[in-house]
């Protein structure tokens, strides 16, 4: 059987309660439970090139923030962990949705297309993926648009993708395009280009800034559980906000402590009436669903998210995952996936009310609602050996177990507000004017 995926089994194990609380930096730390799991063998502990600059930072400067560690630990030039390695696939140290199964991927191209019709089927939309991975989800929604060619044949498709791992870039090239791509186009805001081996154009970026404006669709599958989080903890003393340090008793090792009094993050980030007693939040995110939320407001389109998350209810969910198994947030950094679930109360918050937002809903229900049963049915029946028929059968229980990746992994969506409110029915409720419903967030009725 394929390795864990980066969803099912330890991924979405729950953590152990919060310990009590963290003695304020320099004290002697206990551990924090983000900090738990299973340890990886003692070689792993080696100090790795991140390492060594932490320390080295940590030493003159003191303390930093999660987020900082985090970005550091993924992102680092010159060692972060998505710069070298980004270890998807049963290869590396997880496996996500579209490498489990094909239909994943279809019925995501299925979603762009039913909105794009609903939509009044314009004639050109850009297909925006954030942290596109290795390629196989773009890759699975170019052929669903291949195959219903026809009915996109009067519509100027491209694909733009945000990536900015240079190893994983060129996965998603030779993936996409046959490894058939230019350097440093003349198009200065993309560092790449090609085309896809179905004829449709594709562009990269560093950033969702320099993705020109446009009618666009935008995805995001597991991209917002890699941004940096700042976490913090309810004192007796008020909130105090979670740092890194060095460990004084064992050298060469990184502890968390608590800031020994308020940071700007915790006046900015704590909401009054919160009632957890430990919080994570992504400001990174935040700033990136503004972006969105304001680019579909001003040129049209939608985004779907798909992540690991909460609807603002979960408290430490801060995980390392290395060769699919849980492994210590502190330990070794830049060799380990680093990653925390979605709040997805944040991100509708976020929005500001410049689109309408819908979920989160669990994979399990999306998908159905998707008709991924029924495709399933067509590939049993189209598949001659037992082979093939079994793999069908485990990826779909894959997806699909509320144990595995059916519960724990959500969708949700952005659109803009005409899509789900009618303007004439402001003025006139009585109209008649009928607009479709959002596929994937409401039962499947077949006729």
């Amino acid at each position: 059987p394929p390795p864990a995926p980066r969803s099912g089994g330890a991924r979405a194990a729950p953590l152990s309660p919060l310990p009590p609380p963290l003695p304020t930096a320099p004290a002697a730390a206990r551990p924090c439970s983000g900090a738990g799991g299973q340890a990886e063998p003692e070689g792993s502990s080696r100090a790795t090139a991140i390492l060594r600059h932490l320390l080295l930072k940590l030493r003159a400067t003191g303390p930093v923030t999660v987020a900082e560690y985090m970005r550091e630990a993924l992102t680092n030039p010159g060692q972060g962990y998505y710069m070298r390695r980004g270890g998807i696939g049963e290869s590396g140290d997880f496996v996500t949705s579209p490498e489990i199964s094909q239909i994943f991927g279809e019925l995501i191209g299925i979603w762009y297309i039913s909105e794009w019709i609903a939509m009044g089927k314009p004639e050109a939309f850009q297909l925006v993926e954030l942290g596109p991975g290795r390629g196989t989800l773009a890759d699975d929604i170019l052929r669903v648009f291949n195959q219903l060619a026809s009915l996109l044949s009067k519509c100027d498709v491209s694909i733009h993708l945000v990536e900015v791992s240079p190893k994983l870039s060129e996965i998603q090239a030779l993936m996409l395009t046959g490894g058939k791509v230019q350097s440093n186009p003349e198009d200065k805001s993309a560092y790449m280009k090609g085309v896809s081996k179905t004829g449709i154009p594709i562009f990269w970026y560093r950033d969702i800034q320099d993705v020109p404006p446009g009618y666009s669709f935008y995805l995001a599958h597991e991209f917002f559980d890699a941004l940096p989080i700042h976490k913090f903890q309810r004192t007796e003393k008020g909130w105090r906000e979670v740092f890194v340090d060095l460990d004084p008793e064992v050298p060469d090792q990184l502890r968390f402590v608590l800031s020994p009094s308020s940071t700007p993050a915790t006046e900015n980030f704590i909401q009054p009436e919160e009632t957890r007693d430990h919080v994570e939040v992504c400001p990174e995110a935040g700033v990136i669903i503004q972006r969105l939320a304001c680019r579909i407001e001003k040129d049209g389109g939608a985004a779907l998210v798909a992540d690991y998350g909460h609807d603002g209810t979960k408290t430490d969910t801060f995980r390392g995952f290395r060769n699919h198994k849980l492994h210590d947030v502190l330990r070794a950094p830049g060799t380990a996936d680093l990653t925390a679930d979605v709040d997805f109360s944040y991100l509708r918050k976020m929005t500001q009310g410049r689109t309408a937002t819908l979920g989160p809903l669990k994979q399990q229900e999306f998908l159905k609602n998707m008709g991924i049963d029924l495709r399933l049915q067509v590939l049993l029946q189209n598949s001659c050996d037992i082979a093939t028929r079994e793999q069908l059968l485990h990826s779909y229980d894959m997806l699909m177990n509320p144990k595995k990746m059916g519960d724990c992994f959500k969708f949700f969506a952005l659109l803009p507000h005409h899509r789900l409110v009618h303007p004439d029915k402001k003025h006139k409720p009585e109209s008649k004017a009928h607009l479709p419903p959002v596929a994937g967030f409401g039962e499947l009725l077949l006729k």
